[in-house]
């Protein structure tokens, strides 16, 4: 689930880089025409990039917290409790195996036990 965030936010600022980018473009260029002063531009895109910080933390922490609301309403166990979660799965595969083991002998000594009463 970590990594889904991860790349999601990853898309955003990708995102917001290239907005800016193009911000950036379209201002140097009404700079260029006399349309803006270079002090003009400057504080447009300034202002811009700040609104943008702001905003990126600001839906950041409202992912953030709506993903953690669907996790704690499915109840999935996240971080280190799904890391021991596994270990104990891996561990009681391996008791379960042992145990199959044993059962499986057991029944081999049962049927041998009664062909050998049979024979008697």
């Amino acid at each position: 689930m970590e990594k889904i965030v991860r790349k999601t936010l990853y898309t955003a600022v990708g995102i917001v880089a290239s907005t800016t980018e193009r911000l950036q473009n379209v201002v140097d260029e009404l700079v260029s025409k006399g349309k803006l002063s270079e002090e003009e531009g400057k504080k447009v895109v300034e202002d811009v990039v700040k609104n943008t910080e702001y905003s990126r933390e600001n839906y950041e922490g409202r992912f953030r917290n709506m993903i953690d609301g669907v996790l704690a309403k499915l109840n999935l166990p996240q971080g280190d409790a799904y890391e021991k979660l596994e270990r104990r799965v891996k561990s009681l595969e391996v008791k379960l195996g042992l145990l199959a083991k044993e059962l499986e002998a057991q029944r081999k000594a049962a049927k041998a036990k009664t062909e050998e009463d049979k024979e008697q």
